[in-house]
């Protein structure tokens, strides 16, 4: 029979062959990886030590991750990485995304059809205050130009279709890539443990023609956009409500996050 540490070691490996793919194509080779993913074992081992309530020494954290002691010291005492300077101008992402979120679910800037609708200058400088005094409209439309979320023309600022999904800047989508698939990993990660019943659903279907293909494509990403509102004004609503009860220092302080997505993808060959 095979254990289930062998069977778990299947299936990341599994998941593991296109993140390989990709460090393969942008230079990072094999021993670069492992070195680096011996901190990620750290953090990991720390985090169930602490579940366990157990003492991080590092002689749990050896046996626990299989770092060496000598790494463990090493890694556990070398000062935190600085964090990336930010930009001299522009908003951050977060609160772009929050702009986005608010146009996408507030009929204040929707359309009769419930749709996002274009925005005049003001109309835009108005939706910006809405979410944050401290970031200007002309600032906050740069970096959605900048990111191709949004458009400018001669019938006012369009939000693209797809809301908040970065097209150009590199680091922002390597960021959405990063948060998106870490926590479809862990939402599948924790039903698969038995620790929760996240919604982590799809189908699958196989021998198809590269205009069928399409065809689901186009059908998905009408789903997503039927998908998408009801459950992002509910999200706005609850924002809104839990804010409004704690007050903004307490809700940035603490409290749950969500993440809620969908994703397609095809490929030639069978299932590997």
């Amino acid at each position: 029979m095979t254990s289930r540490n062998s069977i778990v070691e299947a299936t990341v490996l599994r998941v593991m062959r296109p993140l390989v793919g990709l460090l393969l194509r942008h230079g990072v080779t094999y021993p670069a990886f492992a070195a680096a993913l011996k901190g990620v074992f750290l953090d990991a081992a720390t985090d169930e030590l602490r579940a366990r309530a157990m003492a991080q020494t590092d002689s749990a954290l050896s046996l626990l991750s299989g770092v060496h002691r000598r790494d463990v010291r090493t890694l556990t005492r070398a000062p935190p990485r600085a964090a990336p300077a930010p930009r001299a101008h522009g908003a951050p992402a977060s609160l772009a995304g929050e702009v986005v979120a608010r146009w996408l679910s507030d009929i204040a800037w929707q359309d009769r059809r419930r749709r996002p609708r274009p925005l005049q200058r003001a109309e835009f400088d108005a939706l910006v205050a809405s979410v944050s005094s401290d970031v200007r409209g002309r600032a906050m439309l740069d970096e959605l130009l900048r990111l191709g979320v949004a458009s400018e023309g001669d019938d006012g600022i369009r939000l693209a279709a797809g809301g908040f999904a970065p097209r150009q800047g590199f680091a922002e989508m390597a960021d959405l890539f990063a948060a998106n698939v870490a926590d479809h990993a862990a939402a599948a990660s924790a039903n698969l443990q038995g620790e929760a019943n996240f919604l982590e659903q799809a189908m699958y279907v196989d021998r198809l023609t590269a205009d069928s293909v399409q065809r689901l494509q186009r059908a998905a990403v009408r789903a997503w956009a039927k998908a998408l509102p009801p459950v992002l004004s509910e999200a706005q609503a609850c924002s809104d409500e839990d804010a409004s009860k704690a007050g903004k220092p307490a809700k940035a302080a603490s409290g749950q996050r969500v993440r809620f997505g969908v994703y397609f993808y095809s490929s030639e060959g069978d299932e590997r």
